[in-house]
């Protein structure tokens, strides 16, 4: 154990010394809505310089140099890795061009942070994690709310045995009316599905963090697309949304089972015929449950059935806040050679996940998950 430990202090030190003086440089392949919100968490790291930026649209490209007073701009992220050879490259694309992009930046020498979903499917994740260890550098998966304060108590909770084995988890994340009117959220070929792999991943991933990760085994679930495709006059926040590119669903419901028996149930749904969104997971276990929103907990205490909720679990809790933390976790993790919180395998198990739900609700039928 001591030489392990001599060796990892070793290569900390050598990943420290590396950066002494320098700033880590970073490049965006991707220049559109999220980009944004990278940028501006960036912009407070004093210890970190964007050196480029990479898009498809000269009018993105032109309003990323506008608003962050980046010169290097390409329309071609190979060429970027080539001239630029930076140190961090985000992946801030659609869907579709995850994995692309992420593996030539890894096989380039450059750690990376992918927006989520990790990929397409599976077997995109696995040629991520491939490249990473080939080439042995930091890759890194968007899951921000794994750092929130309601997800970072209940874990505590669960790791001091809280709530002894959990058997059960619901995941909802509905919306009554919120389908994206911008991007490319509701094309199927570009994104890989629709209020599943878009919001219900976030749900999944901090459920499955929250539970210790345990090894999905197999899946069951349908989706339903029953107003995305139609013109729609209803009001709402999000109006117009393209309905004629519409390929995706609606509404998805699955089922996701783990080798310790554990079931975990996701909801999720852009046009949710309900009172208001939902964002939340809720738990049973064989000693208490509880809640994510509002944070409570659920047990027996001096023979009286107990509800208990927390005064304060911290106020870190804005979308932007959370981003800054799991970007400074990444370009830690890259400089400093601390552990990263949200690796490439866990993004592996939630594309596992979300693959298992789309390929059972095609089938029809419960599908293994290997």
């Amino acid at each position: 154990m001591a030489e392990k430990s001599v060796g990892t202090d070793s290569l900390a030190m050598k990943t420290e010394e590396k950066y002494v003086g320098k700033k880590f440089r970073v490049a965006f392949i991707g220049c559109g809505g999220i980009c944004q919100t990278h940028m501006a968490a960036l912009a407070e790291m004093p210890d970190v310089e964007v050196v480029a930026g990479v898009d498809i649209l000269p009018e993105r490209l032109k309003a990323f140099q506008e608003r962050w007073g980046v010169t290097k701009l390409y329309k071609d992220w190979k060429k970027m890795l080539k001239e630029v050879r930076p140190d961090g490259v985000s992946v801030c694309t659609p869907n579709g061009v995850h994995a692309a992009p992420a593996i030539d930046a890894l096989n380039a020498g450059c750690h990376v942070l992918g927006e989520k979903p990790m990929a397409m499917n599976p077997a995109e994740c696995e040629k991520m994690i491939a490249a990473a260890k080939k080439n042995k550098k930091k890759l890194v998966i968007g899951f921000q709310y794994r750092y929130h304060p309601h997800t970072q108590f209940l874990k505590r909770a669960r790791d001091n045995g809280e709530f002894g084995d959990i058997m059960f988890v619901k995941c909802q994340a509905l919306r009554r009316r919120g389908i994206p009117n911008w991007g490319v959220f509701g094309q199927k070929k570009l994104q890989g599905g629709g209020p599943m792999i878009d919001i219900g991943v976030h749900v999944i991933e901090m459920a499955h963090y929250f539970m210790g990760s345990p090894k999905p085994v197999a899946a069951s679930g349908n989706t339903w697309t029953y107003m995305g495709n139609k013109l729609s006059k209803v009001v709402c926040p999000w109006p117009n949304w393209d309905h004629k590119t519409y390929t995706v669903e609606d509404l998805a419901i699955g089922h996701i089972r783990f080798d310790n028996g554990a079931i975990l149930q996701i909801e999720a749904s852009f046009v949710a015929h309900i009172e208001k969104d939902i964002w939340n997971f809720s738990f049973m276990g064989t000693k208490g449950g509880g809640q994510w929103d509002p944070p409570m907990l659920f047990a027996d205490h001096h023979d009286t059935m107990m509800n208990s909720t927390p005064y304060f679990v911290g106020d870190q809790t804005s979308f932007d806040t959370l981003f800054a933390i799991k970007l400074r976790n990444w370009v830690d993790g890259c400089t400093k050679n601390t552990p990263l919180e949200a690796p490439g395998e866990a993004g592996l198990a939630v594309q596992k996940m979300l693959d298992g739900v789309y390929r059972a609700a095609a089938a029809g039928k419960e599908v293994a998950i290997k």
